[in-house]
Order: C-alpha cells, then structure tokens, then sequence
C-alpha cells in the first residue's frame, strides 16, 4: 500500500473549473465516504485516462486518519470478478455491519454487492448475479447509496431522474420487500443521505445546472421515505457532474464531491467542511482555493 501525500493542483480556469485542492491522485471520482473505525474511507469510481466514455472497470480505496494523508489500498474489486456484468463500474457505496463490509457497486445498469472482513477487502460476490437487476422499480439502476438508521433497518436509494428506494434484510444482501419511489424536486442522480439531528437530508446534482448536473441540491425529511421538502443549492462544482458524499468526522461534517480533469471523463476528488443553520438547513459551500 503506497501513502500519498496530499496533492494541490491548480486546475485552469479555461476548463470551466474555479481553482480546486484535490485530495486524491487524478482520474477518481464518485466519492463516496464513510468513517471505519478512526479513519476515513473513500471509494471513488475509477476513471481511464485518455478515456472518451464512461468505460471504467473496477475500484480502488483509500483511506486517511487525519483527512491529510491518503492511503490507497488499490483495486478493491473489478468487473472482472463477476460473471453477470462487463461494463460501466460507475458510482460505488460501502457500509459496515456486524464485522463485516458490504460493497455496493452500480455495473450495466444493475446493483451488485459484494462482502469483505475489512473496508479494503478481498471483496467477493455473495450471490453471483445483481442485487437489484436491470429495470426494477422501473427505474435506470445506478448509484446506490445504502443507509441504516438508528433503529437497524438498512436502505438502499438508486437511480437516475427518479428516486427509488428499498429496504435491506439484516444480511444485507437481499432486498426485504417492494421497491418505492420517493418524489424529490430536480433530482438527477448520484443520491447521498445522512441524518441529523433526526432530520434525514437527501443531497443530489440536480437536473437544473448548466454543466450538466454541476448544482448539488438538497430536500430534508422526517422519515427515510418523505415527504422531503426541498430546501436549495449546496453548491455548484462549475464542472460537470457534482457526485458527493456528506458524512461527521471528529466533531466536524464534511462534503466530499468530485471536479472535472482534463476532459469530462478524467475527474478529481475534493473535499469542503460544511456547516449549518439553526433550523438545520446547510448553508452555501464555496469551493476552496488553493
């Protein structure tokens, strides 16, 4: 495992992009990040460099005690580990249970899942086919993002121009009945939630941005299911795409998103503090400067 350091890149104004501090090696992005333990842990999708599509092909992790200094713990799973997908290893999420990891990976429209004794694995496939299949809950099956809440019940919430949502059985590999839609206004894809305060807050690139999907919008709600109450613009990432993740680490909360390299299919990971509001909305990010 190679440690690296933190990286500061100017990235060029010509490429549509306001000035932004990486915390990752180039061509990552999709982060979503959790807390194991006393560290943080990233898992990005892995972008190709040179590439003109969104033709990636497996995942790397990283991890970092301090948000300074990044471990990558190199290719955690690939398409090549499975038989029932061979393309588009897009947007990932990651969840602890019991001991174990559980892996949840987006692969030609399906969601699969796959389970670890560690964050960075060896991660294997349990089922042998997809977790959710092509089409179900009438939906384009992509970007999960899996959340338990303080009573035990899991969730996982995909899609892409419309919101889906089931629940997870305590093994966690295995949906536990139907599939449900959740109305929420502008959303686009690339779903994150995460709870405060007993509020539960919804956070998405939305379907209004001039970059395609660069505005990360926001809708709060009293349960995992709504109704959710949009509340506005978190931040617009001027690139395109804005995939993030939110998470508390050591007293403070955190946004993790991504920005466009070279070209729209070469991206970079970055990470902001956030705060909020007495009523418990979040105020505006701006993105750093190096």
């Amino acid at each position: 495992m190679k440690i690296l350091k933190l990286s500061i890149l100017l990235l060029s104004y010509n490429l549509g992009i306001t000035a932004q501090i990486p915390i990752l090696p180039d061509f990552y992005a999709d982060p979503s990040a959790r807390v194991f333990g006393d560290s943080v842990w990233i898992y990005p999708s892995h972008d190709i460099a040179g590439s003109t599509g969104w033709d990636m092909t497996d995942w790397h992790c990283f991890s970092s005690p301090d948000l300074k200094k990044w471990t990558d713990h190199g290719i955690i799973f690939g398409l090549d580990k499975i038989g029932w997908a061979s393309r588009y290893a897009w947007a990932p999420d990651c969840i602890e249970r019991n001991g174990k990891y559980y892996f949840y990976y987006p692969a030609d429209f399906q969601i699969g899942v796959a389970v670890g004794d560690t964050p960075y694995g060896p991660f294997t496939d349990p089922l042998g086919k997809a977790l959710i299949g092509r089409g179900e809950g009438d939906n384009t099956v992509m970007d999960p993002c899996v959340f338990i809440d303080d009573d035990g019940q899991a969730y996982m919430y995909f899609g892409q121009n419309k919101l889906s949502v089931v629940k997870l059985k305590e093994d966690m590999i295995s949906s536990d009945g139907e599939i449900s839609g959740i109305p929420l206004e502008n959303f686009h894809e690339g779903i994150w939630m995460h709870k405060r305060n007993g509020l539960y807050y919804l956070s998405y690139p939305s379907d209004k941005g001039d970059k395609v999907a660069n505005l990360l919008e926001y809708s709060i709600g009293k349960t995992p299911y709504g109704p959710f109450e949009y509340k506005g613009i978190i931040m617009d990432n001027r690139s395109r795409n804005v995939h993030h993740s939110i998470l508390k680490f050591h007293g403070d909360w955190y946004l993790f998103y991504h920005v466009q390299g070279p070209s729209p299919y070469e991206r970079r990971v970055c990470m902001e503090k956030i705060h909020y509001k007495h009523d418990g909305s979040i105020k505006p990010v701006q993105m750093s400067q190096p």
